[in-house]
């Protein structure tokens, strides 16, 4: 605000001076009634307009800065929540410029700023607010938690995998000079990232480069490091898409070379197709005609010239638990056959949407491994260099392929890597066979009738490149048997009409014809944690436990849940539940994130009036379907949701004279790290219980054990200037590490362990006082070596008897870890002490030498 005082003429020193005690009193009274002003508006939660009184007090009397900073600050935040609950998204972003530019250093502000940028995904501005609030503040845990979150979105981890992949970098660079020597002279790397191709380029001797990447915090940084290594007046950086550059605009004349490296595990998922369609079209110089031995410098290419695709069938117990419900029954809970649960990989065959029709793995480091089905064979090459080639990728028929089976066992998917061709000399293999930075593209079979096959049978599959994804699809198995060829496929998938009619038909039962052939989508994650038999049941017997000691005389009247009354018919379970009557219903409450099914476990288990918070409409038709073949009656089984008039208040009473017997809190993510706000969440839960009822888990302990993992050091941090050949890139990417990698499979983990797992941490949600946000723990090497990591998991307790290890084989939770800045040395009973802070969900593990 800006305030303009007019100086009065013909005016003496005297009367100056009155004037001038005249504008300070009334200065004076201002400042006082606006701090009144502002502080009855807060007590009547008016924040805007206490917002507004701040801001005059803060420009007319800076001085009072550090006395109302924590006031202001609150006032800010409550009136931003305000302001975004009504949409006023510019009117939010202008309070919090207005409050830095008054507070410019204050790291709480920043960081609020920050929070609001990346719930709206601006997630390249919050970065750069969660980024200064550390500068400003190393120690300050919130800003700390937030940037590592968006660290994780704006670097990807492959980032540091591909740069400390020397041999990859090697090649690239080899294939790079190669064409730059032979006589190309203006380059364009598309996709830049780091920067490292350009820079390849250069030292090759190319008189021009140009870069282009999207990604503001990848642009920045590769200005960074081209600068770090003296390049910065020789490669022109430009932050837009390659199909938005316009010559002369952006560069000033076609250029002789494309270098990207815009490809994914299945090849064309990062756009490489349709950036180098706009490239030869608009960028390039003409290719240069075929068996002519003519110069380069006049004519246009691209590294990489070319792909060779290859695929393989597989059987994969981790791949089938992830993408196929395996279970008819689980926990006394019978799954409808009218419910379909596929993937989003196979959901994304009939879906309207562009959705990616593979997932990925490292297939040798998948859990349990995996068996060839098949010879591998060639799914498709591409020809980079040929522009007509690139456009008729898209529109040409899918290809058909048949491959011998030549091992047993079930089908469970395709998976696909590729050759890429940097030049007639260099490439690089993506192969699983191969120790290599990349993934490989998983393709799972779904919707067949049989999945099991053996030498002699034949695997079918159409494949094509649509919506710039390379698409395995119609995959189908061909058996002979009694002299007929017989061909198993999904019919709902890929039929006409008639054979969907069909096929439907075939679905139809007497008990639920409503329900039949409901398809419902779940995530990898959750289709495996509906796999996961030993959950269901832990929380079967738990709830069981519950629930008995809250409804009188519940032993003689529940059904058996150890199996003994599974042939109970519907009349038998209507008579015991008939029993319940007299009984006012207990309510249990399922706050779980994604679909899940223990709300119908607890129904069967007595007069149970059931809630579950699951949002999506095809998961809440499944769950009736569920309910219905469970004969559940229909008031059983609600969704919370739409009971609540204001969604993000989850957690509130049933009814207003009512409290719940059981709440279940989803405590740890399935990437191996502690929800956020799980004490939050469990401090009001506590408050929503009556007595005797429970929190699920009660409490969680976490484990951990010292371990040497030079893999784990490699996808963590870029290791110097060696694997760069040279080049200064790592203090700059490394700005962007996580101290936690995440998503782990520790059983095949390459990692040797160093000490014998220890209790890090405990959390209990019923009885908070027990927990503690510092701990020291001890522990002893029992093997000599570095120590490079810490590995962590969790032992779920939904009592002291039932509980549930996140590192189990049927878990459907992946593991995390810790890995230290620096590796440490031990020796065999060296003892060392671990110290662990609990923040919120974020966990810092320090080693004390």
């Amino acid at each position: 605000m800006e305030l303009i005082f007019f100086k009065m003429p013909n005016s003496n020193a005297k009367s100056h001076r009155g004037h001038r005690g005249g504008q300070e009193a009334g200065r004076r009274e201002l400042v006082s009634r606006s701090l009144q002003s502002a502080q009855h508006c807060l007590k009547n939660q008016d924040f805007g307009t206490a917002y507004a009184h701040y801001l005059l007090v803060l420009n007319l009397a800076p001085e009072l800065k550090n006395d109302v900073r924590e006031t202001f600050q609150f006032t800010l935040f409550k009136w931003a929540e305000e302001l975004a609950s009504l949409a006023r998204i510019q009117d939010l972003f202008n309070c919090y410029e207005q409050a830095l530019e008054l507070f410019p250093n204050d790291e709480i502000i920043c960081n609020s700023m920050g929070e609001h940028l990346f719930r709206m995904g601006f997630r390249d501005e919050a970065a750069g607010y969660f980024h200064k609030a550390l500068k400003l503040n190393p120690d300050f845990a919130d800003a700390k938690e937030n940037f590592y979150r968006v660290a994780n979105w704006l670097v990807e981890r492959w980032h540091f995998i591909m740069l400390n992949d020397t041999n990859r970098n090697l090649i690239y660079q080899k294939a790079i000079e190669k064409v730059v020597r032979s006589g190309c002279r203006t380059v364009l790397d598309i996709g830049a990232g780091t920067g490292i191709l350009s820079m390849f380029a250069k030292k090759a001797g190319a008189p021009c480069v140009y870069a282009c990447e999207l990604s503001k915090t990848m642009y920045e940084l590769a200005c960074d490091v081209v600068a770090a290594n003296n390049m910065e007046g020789e490669i022109k950086l430009l932050h837009m898409k390659s199909l938005d550059i316009e010559i002369p605009k952006h560069i000033p004349e076609r250029v002789s070379l494309v270098v990207t490296e815009t490809v994914d595990a299945g090849l064309f998922g990062e756009g490489i197709v349709e950036s180098l369609i706009h490239a030869w079209e608009y960028l390039l110089l003409q290719p240069k005609p075929k068996n002519q031995d003519i110069g380069t410098e006049d004519y246009g290419q691209v590294i990489p010239a070319g792909a060779i695709v290859f695929g393989m069938a597989v059987e994969c117990k981790e791949i089938r638990r992830h993408h196929r419900v395996g279970i008819q029954e689980v926990a006394c809970v019978h799954l409808a056959e009218t419910v379909a649960f596929c993937s989003p990989t196979h959901a994304s065959v009939n879906s309207e949407e562009t959705v990616e029709p593979y997932t990925t793995e490292k297939l040798s480091r998948v859990p349990g491994g995996y068996m060839p089905l098949t010879e591998p064979f060639q799914a498709m090459t591409v020809d980079f260099n040929n522009l007509e080639e690139l456009k008729s990728l898209a529109t040409r028929k899918p290809c058909k392929i048949s491959i011998p089976v030549t091992q047993g066992g079930m089908l469970d998917a395709i998976v696909v890597w590729f050759v890429l061709q940097l030049d007639d000399e260099h490439s690089l293999s993506t192969s699983p066979s191969e120790e290599t930075c990349w993934e490989q593209a998983v393709y799972p079979v779904q919707g067949l009738p049989d999945y099991s096959v053996k030498p002699g049978n034949t695997v079918m599959m159409e494949v094509c490149c649509q919506d710039c994804y390379l698409r395995i699809q119609k995959i189908s198995v061909l058996t002979s048997e009694y002299g007929m060829d017989i061909k198993r496929e999904n019919t709902l998938a890929s039929g006409n009409e008639a054979e969907l009619c069909s096929a439907l038909a075939s679905l139809q039962t007497t008990s639920t014809p409503a329900g039949m052939g409901q398809e419902c989508m779940l995530e990898s994650t959750e289709i495996a944690l509906l796999n996961n038999v030993p959950y269901h049941e832990c929380f079967n017997a738990a709830i069981d436990k519950v629930l008995s000691s809250l409804i009188p005389m519940r032993e003689s009247l529940s059904m058996d849940v150890d199996g003994h009354d599974k042939e109970m018919n519907f009349e038998e379970s209507q008579n015991k539940n008939s029993s319940y009557a007299t009984h006012d219903p207990l309510y249990v409450l399922d706050v779980s994130e994604g679909f899940s099914i223990l709300p119908i476990i607890a129904g069967k288990l007595g007069p149970v009036k059931a809630y579950s918070s699951v949002e999506k409409e095809q998961h809440q038709i499944a769950l009736n379907i569920i309910s219905e073949a469970n004969h559940f009656p229909k008031e059983t089984l609600e969704f919370w949701l739409s009971h609540l008039e204001d969604e993000s208040v989850v957690l509130q009473r049933p009814k207003s004279d009512k409290l719940w017997s059981i709440i279940i809190l989803d405590v740890i993510e399935t990437s191996g790290l502690i929800q956020q706000e799980v004490m939050e969440k469990a401090a009001i839960s506590r408050c929503l219980l009556h007595s005797g009822g429970k929190i699920f888990p009660q409490y969680v302990v976490m484990y951990g054990m010292l371990v040497e993992s030079p893999s784990l050091v490699l996808e963590s941090a870029v290791q110097g200037t060696e694997p760069t050949l040279g080049f200064n890139i790592a203090p700059f990417i490394n700005q962007f590490k996580v101290p936690v990698r995440v998503c782990l499979d520790l059983a095949t983990l390459p990692c040797v362990p160093l000490s014998k797992s220890a209790e890090l941490l405990r959390l209990d949600l019923m009885n908070p006082y027990l927990n503690s946000s510092n701990r020291e723990v001890k522990v002893q090497v029992c093997k000599s070596g570095q120590v490079t990591a810490i590995p962590f998991w969790y032992h779920i307790h939904l009592d002291e008897d039932i509980y549930l290890d996140t590192s189990s084989d049927s878990s459907h939770w992946k593991q995390a870890a810790v890995v230290l800045d620096k590796p440490i040395q031990v020796q065999l009973g060296d003892e060392f002490v671990l110290n662990i802070q609990h923040y919120k969900s974020n966990v810092s593990i320090t080693v004390k030498q």
